[in-house]
């Protein structure tokens, strides 16, 4: 998507449209400000030619007194401009970054898949920033400048059209280097946004990775690499002051050698009686107006062009797809949810790799309240399926039904909340355990948060935490071990109460003795739920109603742990290689 420094104000005006009586009353204060400012040059104007001049006292303090009024309503408009502008900018922002979030949370998992998320939360923050200041400072003093450079000339004009001419000659030879660095200045500062990106993606995945770059001993290349991206950002950035440098130098250089050369046009028509002090005083007062205009303009332009950078991130990011919306016309799903499931003719790819399919051709019915057991090797399709029952995914071919919905009937939200998940690895955040526990049911009490610990046999360990319930456990649980996660997450799906229970390797971080209390629990959980179970320990599918193997995203066999032993060579490799790394577990037959 391209984008450049005059399609932001549109973009940005979306953002800026609810609070419209705001602007509006920013600008009004801006044009009192900037006529306030072109007043007060013929308050100077009359300083000289009625008060100094005139040999009056009394005309001189009343011109005096003028001029500080002029002056106190500039103050006074200044004060409501910067007010208002500085608010709008944080404002805007705090909307920008809403929007994007919220964007952000309904993009399907293969937009992840595809980006880093450093480089992600770098665009949510930095180039957000970049917009508040040019919302707040930047696009105040662009209009302000503007004003008082179009108000500036026609006053010049006013006072002197020979003067005027003069310096509109000068005018070209002022912008040329606006133009000529400006488009430099953008490239680069769209260059920079990208390399601090990239920084911050390699920060957020060696910091998140901390224990596999210590175990490794892999510090010292992580350190060369994040110097390279630093040196990289520096390298960009130092071009891109060297032009702003060069455009700022150059526009002052050639402002203050125009006004010179005016000034001394301006006093030899003095000399000449054909133009008065006053007059002289005014004009210069305006040149300098002017002349301080269009040097704020050419560095007020540098930030609007990096802003043009970061506007074109976030709206890339905006731009993308959301691939898993709700229809047109949505089905709801019967009350209260029996829990059949229909896969049928399902084939699916993950858009990364679409030419490799990981289901294919696969159909299977699962009854309310049945338990069923997806075993198979590795790559054999299992959290593929919990994928595209989580919805997560659509299929690419055939449908998937709940209840005789399809997912394309379905609103998501509610298709999702039809589905309690407890994975092989659990994901804690960084809040309270309580918080953590009723994540997916918010309004549950503090008893029923105990309640559902309690079940999970993670009570033991959580009331021996320095604050029990409400203790911190740190960035990704870090305070806890596999196992104390582990029981976090299957507490917070007994909590969450839902008609279909997806367990992923839920048992696999637990020693024997809690396996065994956390199965009971369980239990309990799966009564009367229809419950699909990843499992690569026989021990875990003992109680399954079926098991379905899977192998290359195809159903080779379905039948009991003993039908399956006795026809399917597949699973009856896979068990013999589990009951070899677990004899103590061996099922009976």
């Amino acid at each position: 998507m391209s984008s450049s420094s005059s399609s932001i104000l549109p973009w940005l005006w979306g953002f800026l449209r609810p609070y419209r009586r705001r602007v509006m009353l920013a600008l009004l204060a801006l044009c009192v400000g900037s006529g306030a400012w072109l007043v007060l040059g013929q308050g100077v104007r009359l300083l000289v030619d009625e008060g100094f001049l005139s040999g009056d006292p009394s005309a001189l303090n009343q011109t005096m007194l003028l001029v500080l009024v002029i002056n106190l309503v500039g103050a006074v408009a200044v004060f409501v401009r910067f007010y208002l502008m500085s608010w709008l900018g944080e404002r805007v922002s705090a909307d920008l970054r809403k929007a994007v979030f919220d964007h952000l949370l309904r993009l399907s998992p293969s937009f992840f898949e595809s980006s880093r998320t450093g480089e992600v939360i770098s665009r949510f923050t930095a180039d957000t920033t970049v917009l508040q200041t040019v919302v707040g400072m930047s696009l105040s003093m662009a209009l302000r400048s503007a004003l008082t450079l179009v108000g500036g000339s026609v006053m010049m004009m006013v006072t002197s059209w020979q003067l005027t001419l003069a310096v509109a000659v000068a005018v070209p030879v002022v912008l040329g280097p606006i133009f000529f660095f400006g488009r430099r200045v953008r490239a680069l500062s769209r260059t920079s946004q990208d390399r601090v990106a990239d920084l911050g993606a390699r920060v957020d995945e060696t910091l998140h990775e901390i224990q596999t770059v210590q175990a490794y001993g892999h510090e010292a290349q992580d350190r060369t690499l994040f110097h390279r991206d630093v040196e990289a950002v520096m390298a960009t950035a130092k071009q891109r002051i060297r032009y702003r440098s060069g455009l700022i130098a150059a526009v002052m250089v050639l402002s203050v050698t125009a006004i010179t050369l005016v000034s001394w046009r301006g006093a030899l028509e003095v000399m000449a009686g054909t133009l008065s002090a006053g007059q002289l005083t005014a004009f210069m007062f305006y040149a300098v107006l002017v002349a301080g205009a269009v040097a704020t303009l050419s560095e007020v332009i540098g930030e609007i062009q990096r802003a043009a950078g970061a506007s074109e991130r976030l709206r890339e990011l905006m731009a993308e797809t959301v691939d898993i919306e709700a229809p047109q016309q949505t089905v709801a799903l019967p009350r209260p949810l029996r829990g059949a499931l229909e896969f049928t003719g399902v084939r699916f790819a993950y858009p990364s790799a679409p030419e490799r399919p990981v289901v294919s051709d696969l159909t299977l019915s699962i009854a309310p309240g049945e338990r069923v057991a997806l075993v198979g090797p590795s790559g054999a399709g299992k959290t593929t399926l919990f994928q595209l029952l989580k919805l997560f995914y659509r299929p690419d071919q055939g449908t998937l039904s709940l209840d005789g919905v399809t997912t394309h009937q379905c609103d998501p939200d509610q298709w999702r909340r039809q589905f309690a998940l407890v994975s092989q690895e659990p994901v804690i955040f960084a809040t309270t355990v309580l918080e953590n526990v009723r994540y997916g049911r918010p309004e549950a009490t503090l008893a029923e948060v105990e309640a559902a610990c309690q079940a999970a046999r993670a009570e033991e360990f959580i009331v021996q935490l320095p604050e029990g319930y409400h203790s911190e456990l740190g960035e990704r649980g870090v305070r806890l071990s596999g196992g104390q996660k582990q029981r976090i997450a299957i507490a917070r799906a007994i909590l969450a109460d839902r008609p279909i229970l997806l367990l992923d390797e839920a048992t696999s971080a637990l020693d024997a003795a809690n396996e065994v209390a956390v199965q009971a629990g369980l239990e309990r959980l799966m009564a009367g739920r229809t419950t699909l179970i990843i499992a690569h320990r026989l021990s875990t599918v003992a109680n399954a109603d079926r098991l379905v193997v899977l192998e290359g995203g195809r159903i080779q066999a379905v039948g009991s742990h003993q039908q399956l032993l006795n026809d399917s060579p597949l699973y009856r490799q896979l068990a013999e290689l589990q009951l070899m790394a677990e004899p103590q577990e061996a099922s009976p037959t």
